[in-house]
């Protein structure tokens, strides 16, 4: 059974369909997997092992009685602790949620469920999916399982982990600043970040509302692009939902792409760029020359004021949405407190960790009489430049690649007192956040250690499919997606 947990999801879910596996075997197989292995690696906050088997057996009856499986139906899937299902802990990794119980299902998680994919359990994370390396989890550090010394990138570095280890098959996350795409670069696989709007955010606990997005985490693109089609669609209860037919993405994941342009982002091939990473995004170039496609050089001029734009608005919209974590109707709340504002400083201080507490003073302070049209309007407003330069840059090409990340994973604690140098990991990341473009990151190779390095495409607004066809094609031109990780 093991040697199946290894497998693509799509392979998975047609091993299931042939009646060569049980949906409730493999489930059973993914829960074992997590019990051996997941003590050093970390992944999970908790299993949800009731809620996977009563979904499994779903599968199987269906199987039994001839009738055609949904999408994915059966194949083992880790959901990131930032999501609603109903009866498990949801606790964003933080102390002040650390006993609340879901009362209600995500708009995602229902998705899932519909199509009888078992949850597994509730990954890891940063606190409030608020870090780049999954240090900040008020609960135990996640591990990178190519190298457990090593951090798997954040802020969903458990659902990143629990992929590459194969202690499941697929993953959701959430992606504010590269949240989906760093993990997925260091820990070798597939992460993909979909247009603002694509997927629901109903029933995810907000970091930064117009910045935060739902994605898949594979071991493939074909996966990824499955998963995808399985939680897209408009949903009434998010006002930011598109209202637009969901694609099959699957459909045009080998076509042609001679001729197509791909432009290369000059300002992220500079100065900080490690010499492994250099080399395999020169080996990426070479791959799209000879699958046909004509290579360009692009400027984002204003790239280089992402981070700091980034880090003025997610804060500003952390202070507003975490408002709401006050000790009064859920979450902790500190048991010594002789009046009403104390109870509220109390239970704040007390459960929130040192970066969650560290953004809501920059965001409150930026959004402060005073300094609101200074911090907040004017990053407002680089938002829109920075967009711009996409834009611009889309009448010019198809897709922009770059390199996931300007470094392969660090050690476990080497930046953990360095905040500039953790949020600067972002610096290819957090663009395509602000301009809410699709992008995803892809293996591309390894450094002289082992360690994964990632590739970046991103895609103009709503254009998904273009995506993964590009990423497709580069993937299958190599079995970088083939070594996975020994532990």
């Amino acid at each position: 059974m093991q040697e199946i947990l290894r497998k693509s999801a799509m392979e998975q879910f047609s091993a299931i369909k042939n009646k060569e596996v049980s949906a409730t075997e493999l489930t059973k197989a993914s829960l074992e997997r997590i019990n051996s292995i997941d003590e050093k690696l970390g992944a999970f906050n908790s299993l949800t092992e009731t809620t996977a088997l009563e979904t499994a057996k779903k599968v199987d009856e269906k199987v039994s009685a001839g009738e055609e499986l949904p999408l994915l139906a059966g194949v083992p899937l880790a959901l990131k602790d930032n999501m609603n299902l109903i009866g498990s802990k949801t606790t964003a990794s933080s102390k002040i949620l650390e006993n609340f119980v879901s009362p209600y299902n995500a708009t995602v998680t229902e998705k899932l469920l519909s199509n009888l994919v078992p949850i597994v359990g509730k990954a890891n994370l940063d606190e409030f999916a608020m870090g780049s390396s999954n240090e900040n989890s008020a609960f135990k550090k996640v591990h990178n399982p190519w190298n457990l010394n090593k951090v798997p990138g954040g802020s969903s570095g458990g659902s990143a982990a629990a992929v590459s280890s194969c202690e499941s098959a697929l993953a959701l996350g959430s992606d504010t600043g590269g949240s989906i795409r760093l993990p997925a670069s260091f820990c070798g696989i597939v992460g993909m970040k979909p247009t603002y709007g694509k997927v629901s955010r109903y029933g995810l606990i907000a970091f930064a509302s117009s910045l935060d997005q739902i994605g898949p985490f594979s071991r493939t693109v074909e996966d990824s692009a499955a998963l995808l089609e399985v939680i897209s669609g408009y949903d009434p209860h998010d006002s930011t939902s598109l209202n637009l037919p969901v694609e099959n993405y699957r459909e045009s994941l080998n076509n042609d792409i001679k001729g197509m342009k791909i432009g290369v982002v000059k300002e992220l091939m500079s100065e900080g760029l490690a010499p492994d990473v250099a080399k395999a995004l020169q080996g990426a170039i070479d791959t799209y020359k000879a699958l046909g496609a004509e290579i360009i050089e692009i400027s984002l001029p204003n790239l280089k004021h992402s981070i700091g734009i980034y880090y003025i608005l997610a804060t500003a919209e952390c202070s507003s949405n975490l408002a709401r974590f006050d000790g009064v109707r859920y979450g902790h709340r500190t048991d010594n407190a002789e009046n009403l504002l104390e109870m509220y400083c109390k239970s704040r201080a007390e459960g929130f960790g040192p970066e969650v507490k560290r953004r809501i003073m920059l965001g409150t302070y930026a959004l402060s009489s005073g300094y609101y049209d200074a911090y907040y309007k004017k990053a407002q407003q680089m938002r829109r430049v920075v967009t711009e330069d996409f834009l611009r840059a889309f009448e010019q090409v198809d897709a922009l690649i770059s390199p996931t990340c300007p470094n392969t994973a660090f050690d476990l604690g080497s930046k953990t007192n360095d905040p500039l140098a953790m949020y600067l990991t972002d610096i290819a990341t957090i663009s395509a956040n602000l301009a809410g473009i699709p992008a995803m990151s892809i293996p591309a190779g390894f450094d002289s250690d082992g360690m994964p390095i990632g590739l970046q495409i991103m895609s103009p607004q709503l254009t998904e499919s273009k995506l993964f066809n590009i990423a497709y094609k580069f993937e299958q031109s190599h079995d970088y997606y083939k070594q996975l990780a020994d532990i």
